[in-house]
């Protein structure tokens, strides 16, 4: 299996030293910078597997390099990590996860834990993924991977982000039952040991049937006692 590239951007040279060798010796292939506007032109050049942000940086900071990675479509689909010793109150989590972050990791942390946070995070990334890496079709819903966009109809549909992965898998998954914990887990990233709380799907569950139009919100269907499908 190929190497997974991750982009580490860091600001604190001996920190970004020692992340760098600890991620090459568990197997990633590593570009690095300490600079946030040099970080989204590596971004769109090299095309890394995963991004590992620290929010506090020179210039375009973290959360602003997040963003930027985020809604250009040549980047939106990479994987963020934000990490940050000195932004790491609920507010700046908060913000870090609205600006398109995928997880948020607090220094000081176990170098261990970053690993397994990567490795969770590009699992979700590839549950999600089109098997082509094309255009998803499906009954007059057109959804682009690439850029996070939706259509229905033809006509642009505003989706948030877990919106847009939760009808993601629907449809890839088209016909098949899929369960609470399976869902908590590959769209929000939950671990089911801890957090087992049905609520937050049936909520963006209802808001996707809503924007979809009654006919075709009718076609993702509750099972009752296991999941939803997309029929």
């Amino acid at each position: 299996m190929a190497q997974k590239k991750i982009l580490l951007v860091e600001d604190d040279r001996q920190m970004l030293e020692v992340m760098r060798r600890f991620l090459e010796n568990h197997d990633f292939s590593v570009i690095f910078t300490d600079n946030g506007s040099e970080a989204l032109m590596m971004a769109g050049d090299s095309r890394p597997d995963l991004a590992v942000v620290d929010a506090v940086l020179p210039g375009l900071d973290g959360f602003e390099l997040c963003r930027a990675l985020k809604t250009s479509p040549g980047t939106a689909r990479i994987p963020v990590i934000m990490i940050s010793g000195g932004r790491t109150e609920d507010e700046d989590i908060v913000e870090g996860y609205d600006r398109g972050a995928d997880d948020y990791l607090a220094k000081p942390f176990a170098f261990q834990v970053l690993v397994v946070k990567i490795n969770a995070v590009l699992r979700r990334y590839s549950a999600l993924a089109p098997e082509d890496g094309g255009l998803i079709r499906e009954r007059g819903i057109e959804l682009d991977p690439g850029s996070r966009t939706a259509k229905v109809g033809g006509k642009p549909v505003q989706l948030t982000r877990k919106e847009f992965d939760l009808l993601t898998l629907l449809l890839e998954k088209k016909g098949r039952v899929l369960g609470m914990p399976y869902l908590l887990e590959t769209v929000w990233g939950y671990d089911m040991a801890t957090y087992d709380n049905p609520h937050t799907v049936e909520t963006h569950i209802s808001s996707l049937r809503r924007k979809l139009g009654a006919k075709l919100g009718e076609r993702i269907q509750s099972v009752t006692g296991h999941g939803y499908k997309f029929e």
